[in-house]
C-alpha cells in the first residue's frame, strides 16, 4: 500500500519538520547566559566579613563600604583599538592622554571584548558584568530595554544622579534612568562631525554644576569613521585630536573642583570594542575585541614613566570596580572581577572587604546555575580564602600590627584573586557552552528534510507531481520499530548520563518520542525513494530513443547552486562574503558548459545511433502501408533522420571554435572585473583597477538627452508596426533602438570607471546566446536562472 502526496502537501510537511529541526538547533546553538534573581530583588544584604574562628571575637562590618570617588565620568569612545591610544597613533594625535598615561595619576589597561563585537552587547557587559551572547541581538530586537540588573539601575536606586549624552542606545536601555540625556543616532555613518559635536556642545555648562553623580559620553564619530573609510584613514588623525582635547577639558575641570577635604574624582576612558582592518567589527580579531581602559584620578599615584608592558582585563570587570568605586552593590549577574590597582591605595581591610564582596556574587551566582556547584574548583578556592580571611580578621581585631599579619594579608589577597580567577572563568564557559544533544537532533531532522526533498525534486516537476510514501512493506516497518526503539534508547542513555540537563532532554517523554518517531518515518521515506531511484535504473528504458538522462550536468549545477546559496544566508561569514558565493558559481557553470559544448560538438552518443537506426525502421515499415497514398515518405525520413544526427553538425567550422573558446573568454572577462573593485571585508584593501579609470562626468549629461531621443524613436516605431502596419522590419528596428538607448542610459548611469562591466556584460551575453545557449538548446527555465547566476555576479563586480 503507498500513500500519494501531492507536491504541495509534501512540501507543507517538509516545511514544518524544517521548522522544528532548525528550532532545536538554534537552542542548542543559543544556550541561555547565566542569570540570578529578577532586578527587584537584588538589592539584598551585602555579605558581612567572614567570621573570626573562636568565641568572643565578632566583626561588625556589614554594611557596603563607602564610596571611593565623589563623581566618575566614563567617555566611552565607540570603535575605539587599543593602539589608537597606545600605539604610535596616541604619541601623535594624543599628546594629553599620551603624557597622563606615562606620567600622570592614573592606571591603563586592555580591556578584551568578547564577540558579538557590537556596540548593544558591549554596552550591556561594561554595565551589568555579564557576557551577552548572540541570542541577545535577536531577543532584543523588539524589547531593548535592558532588564537584568545592572550599574545604572543601582546607582539610581542608591540616589545618584546621572546624565548621559551620546548613542541613543543607552537611552533605549535604560529608559527613565537618566535626570538628563541627548541621544544621537548611530544610523548616518556618513556623519564624522555633528554626531560627536552635539555631545560635546553640553560639556561645558555640565561640568560647571554640581548637581550630578555620574556622566556618560558616548561618541560616535571615530566608529562611522571606520565603516566608511577603514582604519587607517587620514581621518582618523584628526578624530582622535579632538578626542584628546575632550579628555583634557573634563580632566582639568575635575581636578580643579577638588578640595582637600572631598572626595577625589575619577574620569574613565574605554571603548565599546575595537575596529578590524577593513574598519568593521562584529567578530573576534585582534583589532575587534581589544580596546584601551583608563582609570586617570588624583586618588593614584603618579607614574614615573612611560608603560612597559599592558596588563589585559576583562570588559565585564569595569562593571564590579565601578560599582564598589560607587559604593553600590555588585550586580547579581556579574562574571567580571575588581581591578585590583584601582582600589590598591586603601587599606588591606578595606581590599579584602572589596574582594570578599566579588568572591560572594560570583559563587552566589554559581550556585544558582551550576547543580553540582561545591565541585567546582574556584567555590573550593573561595571558601579556603574566606577561611584564611576570618583568621586574618581574628588577628587584625585582636591588635597584632606585626609582620605577621601583613604577610597574611597579601596571602588572603591573593587566594581570593586566584578563587576570583577561577569563578569568573567558569561562569564564562556557560555562556559558550553548545547543548550539542539538541544541536545534533535538529541537524539530524534538517538534513533528512533537505536529502527527501532533492530526491523527490524529480516527481515534484514531473506533469503529476505526486510523491509515492510507502506504509505498509515489511521491511520500512520494521525497520522504522527498530529505529525508534534505537532512538530512544540513546535518548535515555544520553540525559540519564549528562552532568547537566540540555534543553531536548528536559522535554516531556511523549514529545521526544514523537520527535525519534518523525526521524525514524524521514529515515524511512529516504529509503523508498532511494530504493524507487534504483528500481527505475536497472529497468530497460520504454523508447529506445530516449536514452539520454532528462537531468544533466548543467541541470543538477543549478539545483545545487541555487540550494547552496540560500543555505549560505544562514551565516554571517557567508553573506559578508556572499560575492566569492556567486563568482565560485558562474566559474563552475563555465567548466559544466565547457564539458556540454565539448560533448555535443565531438562525441557522437550511441543514443542517437539507437534513434536514427529505430526511425529508418519504422519509416520502412510505414513506407509499404503508405504506397498507395500521396506522402512523401522519404522527405519525411530524411528530415526526421537529419534532426536525429548528431547535434555537432548544428555548429560548423569557425562557429565551432568560437562556441568551444566562450566559456574560456567568459572566464578571462570575469576574473579582469573582480579586480576591478575589489569587495567584501577580506579583499576590501586592496588595489582596484577602477582607481585608474576614474574620470570626470561632465560630459556624461550632454549625452543625456540624445539618449532620451533614441529610446523616443524606438517606442515610435514599436507603435507604429503595431498600430498602423504589421511590418516585422519596423518592429525589429525598433526594438533595436530601445536596447540600444537602454544600454547607453545604463552606461551614464554607471559609475565612470564601471563602464568596462558594462561592456564585458554585453559580451558575454552575446557569447552566451550565439554560442552556448542556442547550440545545447537551452530552455527558457535553464536560460533564466543563468541570467540571475551571472546578473548576481556582475552587481558584486560593480561594488568597491
Amino acid at each position: 500500500m503507498r500513500l500519494r502526496l501531492r507536491s504541495g502537501a509534501l512540501a507543507a510537511g517538509c516545511l514544518l519538520a524544517e521548522a522544528l529541526g532548525v528550532a532545536l538547533f538554534l537552542r542548542g546553538f543559543f544556550p541561555l547566559p547565566v542569570r540570578s534573581l529578577p532586578r527587584g530583588e537584588a538589592r539584598a544584604e551585602p555579605p558581612a566579613e567572614p567570621a573570626p574562628p573562636g568565641p568572643g571575637i565578632v566583626s561588625n562590618w556589614t554594611k557596603i563600604p563607602p564610596p571611593l570617588f565623589k563623581k566618575v565620568v566614563i567617555v566611552l569612545i565607540d570603535a575605539l583599538r587599543d593602539d589608537f591610544v597606545f600605539g604610535s597613533k596616541g604619541k601623535q594625535f594624543m599628546p594629553y592622554t599620551t603624557q597622563v598615561i606615562e606620567k600622570g595619576t592614573s592606571y591603563s589597561f586592555i580591556a578584551e571584548a568578547k564577540p558579538p563585537t557590537v556596540t548593544m552587547p558591549r554596552i550591556k557587559a561594561l554595565m551589568t558584568g555579564s557576557i551577552p551572547g548572540f541570542i541577545d541581538v535577536v531577543v532584543n530586537l523588539n524589547s531593548p530595554a535592558l532588564m537584568s540588573d545592572n550599574l545604572i539601575w543601582q546607582a539610581k536606586a542608591a540616589g545618584k544622579r546621572i546624565i548621559f549624552y551620546g548613542d541613543d542606545t543607552w537611552v533605549k536601555l535604560f529608559p527613565k534612568h537618566f535626570v538628563e540625556y541627548d541621544g544621537t543616532t548611530s544610523f548616518f555613518v556618513s556623519d564624522f562631525t555633528e554626531v560627536d559635536d552635539n555631545v560635546t556642545r553640553h560639556l561645558d555648562r555640565v561640568l560647571k554644576r554640581e548637581d550630578w553623580d555620574l556622566l556618560i559620553l558616548h561618541y560616535l564619530g571615530l566608529d562611522h569613521i571606520g565603516h566608511v573609510t577603514g582604519p587607517n584613514s587620514p581621518l582618523v588623525g584628526p578624530k582622535l585630536r579632538e578626542m584628546d582635547n575632550v579628555l583634557k577639558k573634563i580632566h582639568i575641570s575635575l581636578l580643579s573642583k577638588e578640595g582637600e577635604a572631598s572626595l577625589p574624582s575619577l574620569l574613565v576612558v574605554c571603548g565599546d570594542h575595537g575596529m578590524s582592518e577593513t574598519g568593521s567589527h562584529g567578530g573576534s580579531s585582534e583589532g575587534e575585541v581589544h580596546t584601551p581602559l583608563l582609570f586617570i584620578s588624583s586618588a593614584f599615584e603618579k607614574r614615573s614613566g612611560p608603560l612597559t608592558q599592558l596588563e589585559l582585563v576583562q570588559q565585564t570587570d569595569l562593571a564590579s570596580t565601578l560599582a564598589v568605586g560607587l559604593g553600590l552593590p555588585i550586580s547579581r549577574n556579574n562574571v567580571g572581577n575588581i581591578i585590583l590597582p584601582v582600589v590598591g591605595s586603601k587599606t588591606m581591610r578595606e581590599q579584602l572587604r572589596f574582594l570578599h564582596m566579588n568572591g560572594f556574587q560570583l559563587s552566589t551566582l554559581l550556585q544558582e546555575n551550576t547543580p553540582a556547584y561545591e565541585k567546582d574548583l574556584g567555590y573550593e578556592q573561595f571558601k579556603i580564602a574566606e577561611k584564611s580571611h576570618g583568621n586574618w580578621i581574628k588577628l587584625y581585631l585582636e591588635g597584632n600590627n606585626s609582620e605577621i599579619l601583613l604577610n597574611l594579608g597579601k596571602k588572603v589577597l591573593k587566594q581570593y584573586l586566584e578563587a576570583l580567577r577561577t569563578l569568573s572563568s567558569s561562569l564564562s564557559k556557560q555562556v559558550a557552552q553548545y547543548d550539542m544533544y539538541s544541536m545534533m537532533v535538529g541537524t539530524v531532522i534538517i538534513m533528512e528534510v533537505l536529502l527527501l526533498l532533492f530526491l523527490s525534486v524529480p516527481k515534484a516537476l514531473s506533469s503529476r507531481a505526486e510523491f509515492e510514501v510507502p506504509l505498509s512493506p515489511p521491511l520500512f516497518s520494521l525497520l522504522f520499530y527498530l529505529m525508534c526503539l534505537m532512538l530512544c534508547a540513546v535518548h535515555v542513555i544520553v540525559c540519564t548520563s549528562a552532568e547537566s540537563l540540555c534543553y531536548f532532554c528536559s522535554m516531556s517523554w511523549l514529545t521526544a518520542v514523537g520527535v525519534m518517531m518523525l526521524i525514524s518515518a524521514l529515515m524511512c521515506g529516504i529509503l523508498s525513494a532511494v530504493g524507487k531511484i534504483l528500481e527505475n535504473s536497472r529497468l530497460p528504458p520504454k523508447n529506445p530513443g530516449a536514452c539520454s538522462s532528462s537531468w544533466s550536468e548543467v541541470d543538477v549545477l543549478i539545483l545545487a547552486g541555487t540550494i547552496g546559496h540560500v543555505l549560505s544566508l544562514g551565516a554571517s561569514s557567508f553573506i559578508e562574503e556572499e560575492h566569492q558565493t556567486w563568482y565560485f558559481l558562474i566559474n563552475t557553470l563555465c567548466l559544466a558548459l565547457c564539458q556540454e559544448l565539448c560533448r555535443n560538438h565531438f562525441l557522437l552518443k550511441e543514443c542517437d545511433l539507437q534513434l536514427g537506426i529505430t526511425l529508418k525502421q519504422n519509416f520502412d515499415s510505414i513506407g509499404e502501408a503508405s504506397e498507395c497514398k500521396n506522402i512523401d515518405v522519404q522527405a519525411a525520413s530524411s528530415s526526421k533522420l537529419g534532426k536525429a544526427a548528431s547535434s555537432a553538425e548544428s555548429v560548423k567550422g569557425s562557429d565551432k571554435w568560437i562556441s568551444l573558446a566562450s566559456p574560456w573568454i567568459i572566464l578571462i572577462c570575469c576574473r579582469l572585473l573582480r579586480s576591478l573593485n575589489q569587495t567584501g571585508v577580506q579583499w576590501a584593501h586592496r588595489p582596484d583597477f577602477g582607481h585608474w579609470l576614474t574620470r570626470g562626468i561632465t560630459e556624461a549629461r550632454f549625452v543625456y538627452v540624445f539618449v532620451l531621443g533614441i529610446v523616443f524613436t524606438g517606442t515610435k516605431d514599436l507603435l507604429k508596426s503595431q498600430v498602423i502596419s504589421a511590418d516585422s522590419s519596423m518592429k525589429s528596428t525598433g526594438l533595436w533602438e530601445v536596447y540600444s538607448g537602454l544600454v547607453l542610459l545604463s552606461a551614464l548611469l554607471f559609475r565612470p570607471h564601471n563602464l568596462p562591466v558594462l561592456v564585458f556584460c554585453l559580451l558575454i551575453q552575446t557569447m552566451m546566446t550565439k554560442y552556448i545557449w542556442r547550440p545545447l538548446k537551452f530552455d527558457a527555465a535553464q536560460i533564466t536562472i543563468m541570467h540571475y547566476w551571472f546578473g548576481q555576479a556582475f552587481f558584486y563586480f560593480q561594488v568597491s
